[in-house]
């Protein structure tokens, strides 16, 4: 397999089919959890690579597959087109900070509607906003579940999704009717994500920065010490590379309190390890999803705790902030909810999530005018000006999706 070259998420409504089209597509079922197996939903973000061929012989929709053989001619003479990295999505409500993070890490996405539910579904909007708020363009929509609904029933839900999306990023977006369980039109669904999410541009010169979504301990219990691995952070290169051996910084890093004072402090370390999707690489290249091994003592990285956090050249990551202003451009409701009540302006002290590249964290407002904000941060980030922000409202018992901000100063 060939290193990734583009990360795509699965989005959409709890249960709609995202972690069954992965398995349907690379082979992988993302849900590897104990939770998640047992709740049947997907609870933290799911990944899996897989390359997509078209048949050198014949030029049918069936011949593209993300295996070795033609469908269409049986022949095996297949043009390797590319291959990408899956971000499965939970569509949970309670779990929308996981898909606002994951957000961070796509290029594109492919929106999972299934036609035997009412569209929209409140996540399915919910989520459909959020790419529209982190900025992802490139848009295809599965219409799954096809295979249990007559064909009536199909057409009048492939309306209904057009008529959902009028106005939004995906307006345009193809719409492809498929059956994950049963294995229907993944070929067309391959065909479509060709041709209409591109493998974004990166510069390569750039000293490397990686968006960390995930972190692990990969030593089994009763692993002797002298047989240890260091631990690994997973996500994705944004820019530069990374090589085996390279010193890496890891910011805001960690917290230290020490006499009353709380301090974040920078983690260095040293990259051990380069893996996409199980194959180790001497040199990792943005796009797809990478788990990079390092010296950290492994009790750092367990249970995602350097999750959110920006690994990088020592001296080139960008800046961490406690506080900052931000540019707000609120939406006119809230969505994800049946009662699509209106939203009111961001008022002073009030806590509000903000989600910034993979990173969520709570800002309490210091200061709130017209389209503009000042927050204090619970827990720091490390983002450039410009950045981009999820703004989402404790509504009821759960943080709402309310609007976009922009990092200004």
């Amino acid at each position: 397999m060939s290193q990734p070259v583009i990360n795509i998420g699965m989005v959409g409504h709890v249960d709609h089919g995202k972690t069954t089209l992965v398995s349907a597509l690379s082979g992988v079922w993302t849900d590897t959890h104990s939770e998640e197996l047992k709740r049947g939903i997907s609870i933290r973000l799911g990944y899996a690579d897989c390359t997509f061929y078209k048949c050198k012989n014949c030029d049918e929709p069936e011949c593209y597959s993300s295996g070795k053989k033609c469908a269409a001619c049986g022949s095996e003479d297949m043009e390797e087109l590319r291959t990408v990295s899956f971000v499965d999505s939970p569509g949970h409500e309670t779990l929308m900070a996981t898909m606002l993070s994951g957000a961070a890490i796509m290029d594109g996405a492919v929106l999972v509607i299934a036609a035997n539910e009412t569209c929209p579904q409140p996540q399915t909007k919910e989520h459909l906003m959020a790419l529209d708020i982190i900025g992802i363009k490139n848009v295809v929509i599965a219409q799954n579940k096809i295979d249990i609904v007559s064909r009536e029933d199909a057409i009048k839900h492939y309306n209904q999704i057009k008529e959902f999306v009028k106005g939004t990023v995906a307006e345009n977006a193809p719409i492809v009717p498929i059956s994950a369980q049963q294995n229907i039109n993944i070929d067309v669904l391959i065909k479509t994500i060709e041709e209409k999410i591109p493998t974004p541009k990166h510069d390569l010169d750039k000293p490397g920065i990686m968006q960390v979504a995930r972190s692990f301990d990969v030593n089994r219990p009763g692993t002797p010490p002298q047989k240890l691995n260091g631990g690994v952070l997973g996500g994705t290169l944004s820019q530069g590379t990374f090589k085996i051996k390279d010193d890496i910084e890891i910011r805001p890093g960690r917290k230290v309190e020490f006499e009353g004072k709380t301090t974040w402090e920078p983690i260095s370390t040293t990259v051990t390890r380069l893996v996409y999707g199980g194959d180790v690489v001497e040199e990792a290249t943005p796009g797809g999803l990478l788990a990079a091994g390092t010296k950290l003592d492994p009790a750092m990285t367990k249970s995602d705790a350097l999750a959110g956090q920006v690994a990088g050249k020592p001296g080139f990551l960008p800046p961490v902030w406690h506080k900052f202003v931000m540019k707000t451009q609120l939406l006119e409701r809230v969505v994800g909810v049946s009662d699509e009540s209106a939203i009111k302006p961001i008022a002073t002290s009030e806590p509000l999530m903000l989600t910034i590249g993979t990173s969520t964290t709570i800002g309490v407002v210091s200061s709130a005018r017209k389209g503009e904000a000042e927050v204090k941060l619970k827990r720091p980030v490390c983002a450039e000006v410009g950045s981009r922000i999820a703004i989402s409202r404790r509504i009821g018992a759960r943080w709402r999706l309310i609007g976009v901000g922009v990092l200004t100063s």
